[in-house]
């Protein structure tokens, strides 16, 4: 299990711009047993775990000396870099089923594409399973060489995953498939109007971080009283 280790964040509320500025993260750990216990991790540090164990895998919190075994449950990013801000780390009850958001890491060429000139195209990229914490997979491999025309597809059916881990969507959905190019190409014509919602997404994301930052200003008040 990959090792993070953390400190006892002092600064709460708006004084974390201070830490973001010496390249250290904020962060809260809690969970159904655990208490919240506000954080500070190294930047880097966490990038490079966060690069292998992603949202589903268990890493091992190390905070003075004491162990914790927890998912990065949420990733507070800056809407304009897209860079971390804040951290969410989840302590599981390792005896009781959880669910988690998985990456679907697609591999091999299609035959439909190479000697089609079709493209695939990836309809879900990510799906959500079900699994004790320990047994909670980082990916799930989709192999596209059984496309072999425009009429095969991989459907959520079709996926692999380890024993005890169960899919939480439709057997019947589609997964991947090739569509001929003059077909991608009427997609790609039809009007989308979506750079309003992006700026919406950009706002509701500053709103929400400067909420997170007075909640903490007000229970680091009331812890002091």
């Amino acid at each position: 299990m990959l090792t993070l280790k953390a400190k006892i964040r002092e600064k709460l509320g708006k004084k974390v711009k201070t830490l973001r500025k010496k390249e250290i993260l904020p962060a809260v750990l809690y969970g159904p047993k655990t208490k919240n216990i506000y954080l500070e991790v190294n930047f880097k540090d966490f990038k490079n775990i966060y690069k292998k164990s992603g949202e589903s895998s268990l890493i091992n919190l190390e905070i003075e000396k004491k162990n914790f075994p927890v998912l990065i449950h949420e990733i507070e990013r800056d809407p304009i870099t897209d860079e971390p801000i804040h951290i969410d780390f989840y302590q599981p009850i390792l005896t009781k089923k959880i669910e988690a958001v998985v990456p679907l890491v697609f591999e091999g060429v299609s035959p439909a594409v190479k000697e089609l000139g079709g493209t695939l195209v990836r309809e879900i990229q990510e799906i959500k399973v079900k699994a004790l914490p320990q047994d909670l997979p980082h990916e799930i491999r989709v192999n596209v060489e059984k496309i072999k025309t425009f009429d095969d597809e991989i459907l959520v059916k079709d996926l692999k995953v380890p024993s005890g881990v169960e899919i939480q969507r439709k057997p019947e959905e589609i997964v991947a498939v090739v569509v001929p190019a003059e077909k991608l190409e009427e997609e790609l014509q039809k009007p989308v109007a979506e750079k309003e919602e992006v700026e919406k997404v950009k706002v509701e994301k500053i709103v929400n971080k400067e909420r997170k930052e007075e909640k903490e200003e007000k229970e680091e008040k009331k812890e002091g009283k």
